[in-house]
């Protein structure tokens, strides 16, 4: 059995959020769980030296020479996955790919790799690891049951945590019971999971920083687990944010245990501004009637929003820009976040734009909800991106961030803070080229 060898886990990026090539800097930059997580589930008799490199804040370390080599990639990042995936096979390294993008198109990542892992990492990574160090690596890796209990800590101690803004990330659920068309969360079947009250607060007990953040799609997806997580949270004087969805205007237990626990930040998926197209997109349980009342119920416990808006949906015409645009500043969103609705492989939007001939390529590293990939049904592409431009420079102008942010009440640095960071974002976003590749006829 071989042991001691040389491991590195990369979680490379798209070249919006690349370290130096990228956009997007450390403001907003949470540490991701996966390459901890990997690193902490390696069996510790196999003596393994790791190395993480997260692109968003590091660089993949190409002089350096590794055995084995494991790649997590989401669609956006696909490319440059298959790309360092390639390099390192050439130099001799075993390479393993997973992630999100690896479980929906198991068959092109193959061509890419020694192994691919399909599903959650945490049932067969440790046996991956120990099937290579007997050298009997299988092709395929399939996770078909999700056990939370008893999870190791993530190596922490492995990662550059200067260079996040919060480096400090846990989560208590994984999955999503929702069915948005175009979320590859639910098209990845990946399910909804609870990992055990008790291991979630060890875990950040042993977090010393007060500052903490929830990765999970929806920390609220259970109202009952919610609250009595969001108790047991109380006594550790945490501050935290996390995702959740606009069904927590509902309950005001709820919210107060939010605030109660240390909520200061929470990002909300409001998504349109039309009822129609929320229904259209499998999320009708959000209604714009009650945008107000739910913006007024966190400002009232001084939780700062970012609302996530999405332009380019069927339902929208060149006057949804400053129509989304006024709807933020009215209701005072504090950080609103646009995207264009991209159709990820896997989900229901992607499969319905391919039949109707409107997807215009597959280059994956433009599939990361900053550029145009369809074609549009009430404008053309470049009207998309004008429009999605503008609204970004409209909506961060100082005057219209200050008025938003000024009802965050306590946590009104962070949300300006948050504009500023979102305005400066928007200036390099602009230095970047965005091109607009000639539709591929089917």
């Amino acid at each position: 059995m071989k042991t001691g060898f040389k491991l590195l886990i990369v979680l490379p990026d798209g070249r919006i959020h690349r370290l130096k090539l990228g956009a997007w800097r450390r403001s907003f930059r949470e540490a991701p769980l996966t390459a901890t997580t990997l690193a902490a589930l390696v069996p510790p008799e196999l003596n393994v030296d790791i190395t993480l490199a997260d692109e968003s804040v590091d660089r993949v370390p190409f002089e350096r020479k590794f055995d084995l080599v494991a790649i997590s990639c989401i669609t956006g990042a696909a490319t440059r996955g298959y790309e360092i995936a390639d390099y390192f096979r050439a130099q001799g390294a075993t390479v393993v790919l997973g992630g999100v993008h690896v479980t929906l198109l198991p068959d092109e990542a193959a061509q890419h790799a020694d192994a691919i892992v399909v599903g959650f990492a945490e049932q067969t990574w440790p046996q991956l690891l120990r099937d290579y160090a007997n050298n009997s690596l299988q092709r395929t890796y399939r996770s078909d049951a999700m056990q939370l209990e008893n999870l190791p800590h993530p190596r922490r101690d492995l990662q550059k945590s200067f260079r996040y803004n919060v480096p400090n990330t846990v989560f208590a659920t994984r999955g999503c019971k929702g069915t948005c068309d175009f979320c590859a969360v639910p098209a990845a079947k990946f399910g909804w999971h609870q990992r055990p009250i008790p291991d979630v607060i060890g875990e950040i007990k042993a977090i010393k920083s007060r500052r903490i953040a929830f990765n999970d799609v929806n920390l609220t997806e259970d109202p009952d687990y919610a609250k009595e997580f969001l108790t047991a949270l109380i006594p550790l004087k945490k501050r935290w944010g996390g995702l959740a969805s606009s069904r927590i205007r509902q309950d005001d237990e709820l919210l107060d245990l939010m605030a109660k626990s240390g909520c200061q930040f929470i990002l909300i998926g409001f998504e349109s501004l039309n009822n129609r197209s929320l229904a259209s997109m499998h999320k009708a349980f959000n209604k714009v009637e009650d945008y107000r009342e739910l913006v007024g119920k966190l400002h009232d416990r001084s939780i700062v929003i970012q609302g996530c808006f999405i332009f380019g949906l069927d339902e929208d015409d060149r006057t949804v820009f400053e129509q989304t645009v006024d709807l933020v500043n009215n209701l005072s969103i504090d950080i609103p976040r646009y995207a264009i609705y991209t159709p990820f492989p896997g989900t229901p939007s992607f499969q319905r734009l391919q039949a109707e001939h409107r997807l215009l390529h597959y280059c994956w590293e433009y599939y990361d909800t900053q550029h145009v990939v369809f074609q549009p049904a009430q404008m053309t592409p470049q009207e998309l991106d004008n429009g999605f431009k503008w609204a970004f420079k409209e909506t961060f102008r100082l005057g219209s961030s200050f008025h938003r942010t000024k009802r965050a009440g306590r946590n009104f640095p962070i949300a300006f803070i948050g504009n500023l960071a979102y305005k400066l974002y928007i200036r390099r976003l602009y230095g970047e080229e965005h091109r607009f590749p000639e539709k591929i006829e089917h």
